[in-house]
């Protein structure tokens, strides 16, 4: 139509609410203020996930189908860690050490039965380490995103991605986050996560090609 506006694309941007006996969850908290923001000419769609083996890529594969997004960034808590982690690979399996939000434990069962042993992030992950690091931001790559519901999405997502019709350009990946101070130490604030988010972000956005940095872990 005369005069129409062409809609921006989407970032789709997801974090779970609390669990195991917390009454927050920090990756929730950061992601939410981001929805409406406007990054390097993409627009945020925040979106809440169940901490829910089955039901949060239900709503996950919801999500993507409404808003058909462009890049696809999942946002959980990891307790003890001491700096914004961007996940490496996520793996086939689920072994839940606690009960997720409707008491299910699954116990060394795949996240897709016949699925890939793997999946890697198809975020560039070390240009939005540099990113980070550069706004004197704690930051990190992490080589696991553990077995619970976290690693669910995850891999959960990357095979959406990479088996889904409409989304082979898509590029997508997951992120944790420490404890915010009220919840124990190691913490960042809620201030540093908003901003690690919108910082990561954007470098996902402007960098087509990864960079090549020393970002390993020996053990």
């Amino acid at each position: 139509m005369p005069g129409s506006i062409t809609p921006l694309p989407r970032v789709l941007l997801t974090g779970f609410d609390a669990f195991g006996g917390d009454s927050l969850n920090p990756s929730w908290l950061a992601v939410r203020p981001l929805h409406g923001r406007r990054i390097a000419s993409h627009q945020v769609v925040a979106a809440q996930l169940p901490t829910v083996f089955e039901a949060s890529l239900a709503e996950l594969e919801h999500q993507l189908r409404l808003h058909k997004p462009a890049l696809v960034i999942c946002v959980g808590q990891a307790g003890g860690r001491s700096a914004i982690s961007l996940e490496r690979v996520a793996i086939n399996v689920n072994d839940a050490r606690i009960a997720d939000n409707a008491a299910a434990q699954p116990v060394d069962t795949p996240v897709i039965a016949g699925g890939p042993t793997a999946y890697f992030s198809t975020l560039p992950i070390k240009a939005m380490l540099q990113a980070l690091q550069s706004e004197g931001l704690a930051a990190e790559v992490s080589q696991t995103a553990g077995t619970f519901v976290c690693n669910h999405v995850f891999y959960g997502l990357m095979h959406q991605l990479a088996t889904r019709r409409g989304f082979k350009r898509t590029r997508g990946g997951f992120m944790h986050v420490p404890y915010l101070p009220e919840q124990g130490s190691p913490s960042m604030t809620l201030d540093e996560l908003v901003r690690g988010l919108r910082v990561a972000i954007r470098a996902a956005l402007t960098t087509q090609r990864d960079i090549a940095q020393g970002a390993g872990a020996i053990s």
